[in-house]
Order: C-alpha cells, then sequence, then structure tokens
C-alpha cells in the first residue's frame, strides 16, 4: 500500500459510503449484497452511541477501506463492536482493532471481567490470524438460514384452542411481547435483560411494523408465545424471535408459528424468509427450523476478547 491510511470518526452523512464498504465485503464473504442503508442509518444513530468516540472510519487514498463501532447496551462488563475491512489492507484492520480495543476498556472501565464480543464470517474479510494473535477466541456459532416461499405456504391450521393476534398499535401488547421475548429468551447465550425502552432501542423497534408481530395465547394458559418478524430488508423477510414459554414447549407451538410466518410473508409478495439460529441451543431450534426446509444461507463465528484495563 503507498497511499497514506488516514481514520476519523463517521458522521450521520457517512451512511451511503458505510453501506457500499458492508455491501462490498458482503459480495465477497456470502456472494450477493445484503445491507440495508436503513440498518446503517440506525447503527450510527443508536441513543447508546457517540460517534465521536465510539466509530472508526479509514480510508487510503480517499477510497473507504474499513469500519468499525463499538457500543455498550448489554449491561457492565460487555462491549459489542462491528469490525469491517476490504483484504488486503491489513494496516487499516489493525488500526481500527486497536481503537475498538481500547475504546472498549475505557467504556468498561471498572467492570468485572470486562470483555469485547465480535461477530464474524467464518469465512470474513478480516485476517483471523490477526484476532487470534490479540488473544480473542471464538465463544459461539450461529446460522443465518433462509427458505424459499411458495404459493403452498398457506395459513397452517392452528394447535387446538390457540388463538393469535397481532400487537398492532396495542402499546399493552407491545409490552406483552416484550415481556415474552424476555421471559422465553432468558436461558439462552448472549440474553442481556432490557427494560421495554432500552428493549425499543436494541432492535431499533420504534420502525417496526408491530402488524408483524404475534402473540399467541391458549386457553387456561393465557399468553404462550411470540413471534417477532420484521419487512424492512431488501433480500427477504426476517424473523427477529420465535419465543415459547418454558413450560409449554414441545406442544407444536414454534413449529405452528414458523408456519404462519411462512404465510404471513408469501401473502406479502415475498420469496424469502431468513432467521439466525444459534447452533447450540438446547431448546432445539436448529432441527426445527431444518424439519421446516429452512437452509443454510452462511456461518457467523462470535469472537471474544477478555480485556486487561491496561491492554
Amino acid at each position: 500500500m503507498t497511499d497514506t491510511l488516514t481514520v476519523r470518526p463517521a458522521g450521520p452523512g457517512d451512511a451511503s459510503d458505510i453501506c457500499a464498504l458492508l455491501n462490498a465485503v458482503d459480495v465477497i464473504e456470502i456472494g450477493r449484497p445484503e445491507t440495508d442503508l436503513g440498518t446503517v442509518e440506525a447503527d450510527l444513530n443508536h441513543p447508546g452511541v457517540d460517534l465521536a468516540t465510539d466509530s472508526w472510519l479509514a480510508h487510503r487514498g480517499g477510497r473507504l477501506v474499513a469500519y468499525a463501532l463499538v457500543w455498550n447496551d448489554s449491561g457492565p462488563g460487555r462491549i459489542d463492536c462491528d469490525h469491517y475491512v476490504l483484504p488486503g489492507d491489513p494496516e487499516a484492520a489493525v488500526r481500527l482493532l486497536e481503537l475498538m480495543e481500547a475504546r472498549a476498556r475505557a467504556m468498561a472501565a471498572g467492570a468485572g471481567q470486562p470483555r469485547l464480543r465480535l461477530q464474524l464470517n467464518v469465512e470474513p474479510t478480516l485476517d483471523l490470524a490477526l484476532l487470534t494473535r490479540r488473544g480473542y477466541r471464538t465463544v459461539r456459532h450461529y446460522q443465518v438460514m433462509t427458505r424459499g416461499l411458495t404459493p403452498a405456504d398457506a395459513a397452517p391450521a392452528a394447535p387446538a384452542g390457540l388463538t393469535l393476534r397481532h400487537c398492532g398499535a396495542d402499546e399493552a401488547d407491545r409490552r406483552r411481547a416484550h415481556a415474552l421475548v424476555e421471559e422465553t429468551f432468558a436461558a439462552h447465550f448472549g440474553h442481556v435483560d432490557r427494560a421495554y425502552d432500552a428493549w425499543l432501542d436494541h432492535l431499533d423497534a420504534r420502525a417496526l411494523d408491530w402488524s408483524l408481530v404475534w402473540i399467541a395465547s391458549l386457553p387456561g394458559e393465557g399468553d404462550a408465545a411470540v413471534l417477532l418478524t420484521r419487512d424492512d430488508r431488501t433480500s427477504m423477510g426476517w424473523i427477529s424471535h420465535i419465543g415459547v414459554r418454558e413450560d409449554l414447549r414441545g406442544r407444536g407451538l414454534g413449529g405452528f408459528l414458523l408456519r404462519h410466518a411462512f404465510a404471513a410473508y408469501t401473502a406479502r409478495g415475498r420469496d424469502t424468509l431468513g432467521l439466525g439460529v444459534d447452533t447450540a441451543n438446547e431448546t432445539g431450534a436448529l432441527a426445527l427450523y431444518e424439519a421446516h426446509g429452512m437452509r443454510l444461507h452462511y456461518a457467523v463465528d462470535t469472537w471474544e476478547l477478555p480485556m486487561h484495563p491496561q491492554g
């Protein structure tokens, strides 16, 4: 590399350039661009991010070659981050790793056993040797799974007695959906308890179409499960959460909600529906999705760096 590397914070006006960089990385890693501008804008406008201290853009010869962001909305000691770099620029990769690690240490100051978490494609543009030399290790493996939709995906028959309602404009139902997500995901790896307003910020849920969020109820049991989906991605519809109360699992509720999502998104004219799953999920979610025809789109590893206050 002969051009000088320059690094500066990101600003709201950089969203288009960042989106283009992320899509260039997408093409290399998964074969097609799948990052939407709205997703980047939501990250840059997250209320818990100060772009002046928590974001970095690396340019070489006027070209954006790397981007990093850190945020802290997961409780004391855990800092999350994004890091994207075009291949062949280890200087940019390392420089942004150094900056985000230093900022993460400052954000986690005083917390016991602080750690930095980063999610990466299993075959990323970032040289993984740079991570392992810096002390990162993989702690979890995820799959992004997709399924093609067809006119045969009609609304499924509900289990006996089950009723399904969407949240719509009912604030009480929105809060109930939040409570069900918190309850049903409490034991999942990486889950963080969040109050309602913090949860809305974390999911960018204020932009959510609440008619695509459903609550399932059973006679004598009350609200039993939640299905949270969103239709704001260009490439596919997306299932964010399928959660069933622990005492009601094994009754086919998860499968019904999955089939309901297939039918709902078919009716909306979508041809693909996707979701992410922890492959070590003890509820058997991976097997459920595979049994319903969902297949691997790409895989992601969670990397973690234990942080010493002085680096």
